[in-house]
């Protein structure tokens, strides 16, 4: 479990940094839907030879699932071009502040739903004390003084 937690610090970690790279590639050769695309080919060669080297017959059995699962790649692309485009423009504190506020609400309504095959997790007064605090410590950090 710790393992797992700290993968998804570093994963947490690389989305800001993420989002300031890439607006950086999109202001300095003009285009952000371009660097979306070099980020999307880099990542897209990424993949394939982490798949080549863990597994390779997963993707013979892509043909077989449901189409709506494919949707994600629609979603990663939306968030990349829209923070490529957005960062420089709004901050990129700002535009990944509201991508986790986002996440959060995302987040508990697919747990507390048990949408897309998540484990259903209750709603209890202290999660609802969690998010809001999750939300508030958010908020926080953008209202701070900037020097």
């Amino acid at each position: 479990m710790v393992q797992h937690a700290l993968v998804m610090l570093l994963a947490g970690i690389g989305i800001p940094v993420l989002a300031a790279l890439n607006a950086r590639l999109g202001a300095n050769i003009g285009g952000p839907a371009a660097a979306a695309v070099v980020l999307f080919a880099v990542a897209a060669a990424a993949a394939v030879a982490t798949m080549l080297l863990t597994s390779p017959e997963a993707l013979l059995r892509v043909p077989g699932q449901p189409p709506h699962l494919f949707a994600a790649g629609l979603l990663v692309a939306f968030y990349v071009l829209s923070i490529t485009w957005i960062a420089p423009r709004f901050g990129v504190g700002n535009a990944v502040f509201f991508v986790l506020l986002g996440q959060l609400v995302s987040a508990s309504a697919i747990d507390f739903l048990g949408l897309l095959g998540a484990r259903p997790v209750p709603v209890s007064g202290l999660r609802v004390a969690g998010l809001v605090l999750m939300a508030a410590g958010l908020a926080l950090t953008q209202l701070a003084p900037r020097g």
